[in-house]
């Protein structure tokens, strides 16, 4: 299998992955239609990701069969034209979570002591111990969590070690999960709001969450507060963000935001940064060493556990519910041409197998195979199915 990586990765993730016998490709600053060429021309199976834009054409342009997002997300990947196509989709979930919670922290210690401030006057020769020493100490201050994953997890055990009560809204939460974390449910992203003192946000980037913190969010907010951003930048209605640090004097650290550059070194247009109350980082919430090692480990994990196996880990684009209505049992004996004798019958009734399994039992003499059919089958076709060969112990038919 060839192997193109269009991202940077470690080298010794690429070492790892040329001794599986892999075929790999490196070329980390390819993007745009460079990178649709390269599959074209390379005619890789697998590519390798981390913030670089996939579209359609780029899935169309070769023979993908695997896209890995060597991260957490997979917003930059055009997932629908990736299953319209049979490709795999998959991402590297909690490798980065210590990482981005890490800097979240980070954020918030520079937020109350003004640490970018203090910094960057120090370097310009100016003394101002008198302005700088006004900071409100997070001790005891409440954090609000929007998210609870696994990067919202690590930030309730770093928040307990700060002495910082926590409340959250997640969609997942359950009061009995609240409780064994010890911290506070809360039934909306508005509860959250006006009961914290510092709210950071953790959720994927989705139809449901664009947008989700927009002007009725930071109105909720006390006047004063802190918010924080490491997720996605389209969770966060900037301009609502905006106006809210103006008039309710949020303070803001941002580690992703709207006009972000596409690539990793170039010019800011954004003026969000501008805004007195406004700090920010490069979009690094990932990229530490440990973070980058973990991601690189699961990502070979993922390509060699799809060479050898034939499916992917952490796959993000297969069905959630199958549209089968009914699953058909198949009792046999272990003998060639078996399941051709059941399929036949179906595709001439123009039933279609939405999925299939076949399980040997010890011994292999015997075999049970379970199809998932997107209609019922006749008693006509069950007749023709059994007629078909003499190898077929029993038929059951359930509905879904």
């Amino acid at each position: 299998m060839k192997i193109l990586i269009a991202d940077k990765f470690p080298e010794a993730g690429q070492a790892e992955l040329r001794q599986a016998g892999f075929d790999v490709v490196f070329d980390p600053d390819l993007k745009d239609d460079a990178l649709t060429s390269a599959i074209k021309k390379t005619g890789a199976d697998i590519l390798v990701v981390r913030g670089t834009k996939v579209t359609g054409e780029m899935l169309e342009a070769g023979r993908l069969s695997l896209v890995v997002r060597a991260g957490a997300g997979y917003n930059t990947i055009d997932v629908k034209t990736a299953s319209a196509h049979g490709i795999y989709v998959t991402n590297c979930p909690g490798k980065n979570s210590i990482a981005v919670a890490e800097l979240a922290f980070g954020l918030m210690l520079s937020l109350d002591r003004r640490i970018p401030d203090n910094a960057a006057d120090l370097r310009q020769g100016r003394w101002n111990k008198k302005e700088y020493s006004k900071a409100r100490g997070i001790f005891g201050r409440t954090l609000g969590l929007i998210g609870l994953g696994r990067i919202g997890q690590e930030m309730v055990s770093r928040a307990k070690a700060f002495g910082m009560p926590v409340v959250a809204w997640s969609r997942s939460l359950t009061p009995e999960r609240a409780e064994s974390l010890g911290i506070e449910m809360k039934q909306s992203p508005l509860e959250v709001a006006s009961a914290a003192d510092v709210v950071s946000i953790h959720v994927a980037l989705n139809n449901d969450t664009k947008n989700l913190i927009d002007e009725k969010f930071f109105a909720a907010m006390k006047p004063g507060s802190y918010f924080i951003n490491t997720s996605r930048a389209d969770v966060v209605d900037q301009a609502a963000l905006v106006r809210a640090v103006k008039e309710l004097g949020l303070r803001v650290g941002l580690d992703v935001f709207a006009g972000e550059p596409a690539s990793a070194v170039g010019t800011l247009e954004d003026d969000v940064f501008k805004v007195e109350g406004i700090i920010g980082t490069h979009h690094i919430g990932a990229s530490t060493e440990q973070a980058q090692q973990a991601i690189a480990e699961e990502t070979v994990r993922i390509i060699r556990e799809y060479k050898e196996a034939g499916r992917a880990p952490n796959v993000v684009n297969l069905v959630k519910q199958s549209p089968a209505t009914h699953l058909l049992l198949v009792r046999h004996y272990d003998r060639v041409g078996v399941l051709a004798s059941v399929f036949d019958p179906l595709q001439q009734a123009g039933i279609n197998v939405e999925e299939t399994e076949n399980v040997v039992f010890d011994g292999a003499v015997a075999a049970i195979a379970r199809l998932h059919l997107h209609s019922a089958p006749s008693d006509a076709v069950l007749d023709a199915i059994k007629s078909n060969s003499k190898d077929i112990i029993e038929l059951s038919l359930l509905k879904l």
